[in-house]
């Protein structure tokens, strides 16, 4: 008995692994703009952590100190940044300001947008 309870359990785990698949990044649709141009929509992990910025100047992403949480999906970013702390994915140094769901201003990791966020402009243009 113990061991067709073993053999049900293993293959219910490989059936719920083998269904549950995370969207690649070279298969996420882009991020799109509202009407007016001013925010970009993504489509990102509801539940994510925002992150704070370094001193008071709101310039550059704290990686350190998370400040709120992203519940809504879709969400709005102003802009993205990169060259930053590393975050890892596709693009593993970005970025994307934006405010939190608790209304606290930070920045996302865009490993937990599942959106392309190329299109989104850059926060400091060169």
């Amino acid at each position: 008995m113990r061991f067709r309870w073993l053999l049900a359990t293993a293959g219910l785990a490989a059936a719920i692994g083998t269904t549950v698949v995370a969207p690649s990044a070279s298969a996420a649709s882009g991020c799109w703009q509202d009407g007016d141009g001013s925010r970009y929509w993504c489509n990102n992990v509801s539940g994510a952590p925002v992150y704070g910025s370094i001193g008071n100047s709101r310039l550059y992403p704290d990686p350190n100190r998370v400040v709120g949480t992203m519940f809504s999906n879709p969400s709005w970013f102003y802009c993205k940044l990169d060259d930053q702390a590393w975050v890892g994915g596709p693009h593993p140094t970005r970025w994307l300001m934006t405010v939190a769901d608790n209304g606290a201003f930070g920045w996302m990791k865009d490993t937990a947008i599942y959106s392309e966020t190329d299109p989104v402009r850059d926060c400091y243009p060169s």
